[in-house]
């Protein structure tokens, strides 16, 4: 070697990933990814939205006409639409964040996910990024049904307005990461939905969305209380009667003041604490089953 020329030391070479500044970026980059998705799809969320519309304006209004017969006087402007108005947020929200985990089974389909796989991240943060992005959506496309809630006598109050959404969120999240559950393992679009209808409709039917959680016969009790969605739910329909002028007579007609456990009200710090605890549970299982994916 010449005298005149000085050794260079080596450029250090860091191998990509393990790094918890990677996983950061991966989730950050997935979650991008849905909205960038879900904004570019305008049919997608005009759609979104006519089913709960017709469930609230149209069902609701048939069933409000035979309900309000058996309201005690004195329920102004609150009506079974009232009544229905969190049950239709949380079908808004059930239906987005399910629908957003079949994009899992296209991507596999297509052969983008073998791209993701293959990352130097962990597959993990593949899942939270996409759990997040799906619930970003779903939150998102039930905040417009918000804007509706003055039509069916629920008050625009900030704080029930942040309530709502915040439970809107953790619900978002919950059913999110069932949908990836279900759809990491899936190699067809076309199963996934057969899947998700035998998941979705039970959910939402159990949840008291559509009917008051009293008086039930006993099976049927059983089953409300053993669906997740009854714990997010009833929270919002708290929340609503908390801030309408319905009388204790009629906030019991419409079953409004909470699930009970063998007479117990459930208070709401607990339903949400299990909804939390049913979400992280549900969270490992999709991380878990999106890890052994091929």
């Amino acid at each position: 070697m010449s005298a005149g020329l000085s050794r260079v030391a080596p450029a250090p070479v860091r191998v990509a990933g393990g790094r918890w500044q990677d996983d950061l970026r991966a989730v950050s980059m997935v979650w991008r990814r849905e909205l960038i998705r879900f904004s570019r799809n305008r049919l997608r969320i005009i759609t979104a939205l006519v089913q709960p519309v017709l469930f609230l304006f149209v069902l609701g209004t048939g069933l409000s006409s035979m309900v309000s017969k058996g309201l005690p006087a004195g329920s102004g402007n609150v009506n079974f639409e009232t009544f229905m108005f969190p049950g239709v947020v949380g079908m808004t929200v059930l239906f987005t964040a399910i629908f957003s985990a079949v994009s899992i089974v296209w991507d596999r389909e297509f052969g983008f996910l073998r791209e993701m796989l293959v990352a130097p991240v962990r597959r993990g943060a593949l899942v939270v990024g996409k759990c997040l992005g799906g619930a970003t959506v779903a939150t998102s496309q039930a905040l417009i049904m918000l804007v509706l809630a003055g039509l069916v006598g629920v008050p625009y109050s900030p704080v029930l307005l942040a309530t709502l959404v915040g439970e809107m969120a953790l619900a978002a999240v919950v059913i999110t990461s069932l949908g990836i559950a279900l759809a990491a393992r899936m190699s067809q679009v076309e199963s996934f939905q057969v899947v998700m209808q035998m998941v979705v409709l039970p959910l939402f039917f159990l949840s008291g969305a559509l009917f008051p959680l009293k008086a039930l016969p006993a099976w049927l009790a059983v089953l409300t209380r053993a669906d997740p969605l009854t714990y997010i739910i009833d929270p919002m329909r708290r929340a609503v009667f908390e801030h309408v002028a319905a009388s204790p007579k009629l906030a019991a007609a419409f079953g409004a003041r909470g699930v009970t456990w063998d007479g117990w009200r459930v208070p709401i710090g607990v339903e949400l604490g299990l909804t939390a605890v049913i979400g992280a549970v549900l969270l490992t299982i999709a991380i878990a089953t999106f890890s052994r994916t091929d």
